[in-house]
């Protein structure tokens, strides 16, 4: 078996509250990023791009996603609202992949939102190759047009999803996987 179908066979998505220092940065990033990027696109439209939330910027995007979940429940208790504002503080890196598909007379907008998707994945399979671990979330605010607006996010573009990427604290455990009879058919069969 190659390394990549060995990588393909093992790689999982662990939790953001599992991950830690170090997450890729620099060069590093650069390449994960440069990597993900290489996805099948119909018509070589990008229809995706890549917001990074490190550092300081990641305390600041915490605080717009408290500000909203508080302004949007405000009977929301003092835990409830800091629960929201640490679902971006978990993972060193954090990485929002923005769908920015649009109308195309030839392209569909399905196949430009999957190549966003598959963008998601590539960056997930990459990190895990870097020695990284990661996981792919949405959560209430990836939909929330405050939120997407304060994050720099234009009226017709939307959250693919965050790629939360950092070091795992824990052993990395699997999960039950599908069975596969129960989600193959063979059409004509």
């Amino acid at each position: 078996m190659t390394d990549t179908l060995s990588l393909l066979k093992l790689r999982r998505s662990v939790p953001p509250q599992f991950l830690s220092a170090p997450g890729p940065q620099g060069a590093e990033l650069d390449e994960l990023l440069t990597i993900a990027a290489r996805v099948p696109d119909h018509g070589k439209l990008a229809p995706w791009r890549f917001i990074i939330f490190t550092g300081a910027a990641r305390e600041e995007a915490a605080e717009v996603v408290a500000r909203v979940f508080q302004k949007k429940n405000p009977q929301a208790s003092d835990d409830q609202v800091e629960f929201e504002r640490k679902r971006l503080l978990h993972a060193p890196v954090i990485v929002a992949v923005v769908s920015r598909a649009r109308e195309h007379v030839k392209i569909p907008l399905w196949e430009q939102e999957l190549s966003a998707g598959a963008v998601c994945m590539n960056m997930l399979v990459a990190a895990y190759a870097m020695g990284y671990a990661g996981s792919w979330l949405t959560n209430w605010f990836s939909f929330d047009r405050e939120v997407m607006t304060a994050f720099g996010l234009a009226e017709d573009e939307r959250m693919a999803g965050f790629i939360h990427i950092g070091t795992p604290t824990a052993p990395i455990t699997d999960r039950d996987r599908p069975v596969m009879a129960d989600i193959v058919s063979y059409y004509g069969a």
